[in-house]
């Protein structure tokens, strides 16, 4: 009798291991066939949309890190310092990108970019492109002429392309393409395609390739010209 009691408590003791081991093997592999599952829903429903820009961060931002250099409303009064107002946001969240990660070099743009986070550039760049820019004007009135040819016309037996292809006869370039150009001022697009042209600037090399075959009064020519573009 003794024996049989013996018998069935260590039958029921050993059912218990048993369901025991049986949950802690099947626990894994439900929570495999759950995680399966939600991948699947995931996949199937595409990527989660990302998220809008938001105008009132990104005036908050631009008013933290970029106001002193590019003005209250993105129209730069100092000439080294481009108008971003109005500026595509593709291209500009590009070029912040491109400070951040060293791929644009300025110790000063790559410490102010460093401060945002993708959402932030985003935001800032949404914002500035609400903005409406302030139309510029040539200064050198001798070269307007010059300049108007280039960046209409190229220079045929040089092969240079016609800036107008890229940035359209008004300068208001192609969005998510190609940056807008009007009203820019004369100081900085020569300071850039003079670093397109020299190798200091290594962002574009669709640029680099025109620049390089433009000489000193040829880039100041089209750099007024384009200051003065509506």
């Amino acid at each position: 009798m003794k024996g049989a009691k013996l018998h069935c408590r260590i039958a029921g003791f050993c059912a218990t291991i048993n369901k025991t081991l049986d949950m802690k093997l099947l626990a894994p592999l439900l929570m495999a066939a759950a995680l399966a599952a939600s991948a699947t829903a995931a996949h199937a429903n595409g990527p989660a949309p990302a998220a809008k820009p938001d105008l009132e961060k990104g005036a908050a931002s631009y008013g933290t890190v970029c106001v002193a250099c590019h003005a209250e409303d993105g129209n730069s009064a100092i000439a080294e310092n481009p108008k971003l107002a109005q500026q595509h946001p593709q291209y500009l969240v590009k070029q912040l990108e491109e400070f951040k990660s060293g791929k644009r070099e300025s110790a000063i743009m790559q410490g102010m970019a460093a401060m945002l986070e993708e959402q932030d550039m985003k935001n800032v760049a949404a914002w500035l492109a609400s903005k409406p820019a302030k139309p510029g004007e040539a200064a050198d009135k001798a070269l307007v002429a010059l300049g108007e040819k280039i960046y209409r016309g190229g220079i045929a037996d040089r092969n240079i392309a016609a800036c107008a292809g890229c940035h359209s006869p008004n300068g208001a370039g192609i969005p998510a393409q190609y940056p807008r150009l009007s009203g820019q001022h004369a100081g900085y697009t020569e300071a850039q395609l003079k670093a397109f042209r020299d190798g200091v600037r290594k962002n574009s090399l669709q640029m680099t390739g025109v620049a390089a075959k433009l000489n000193d009064r040829e880039i100041k020519a089209v750099s007024d010209y384009i200051a003065g573009l509506r």
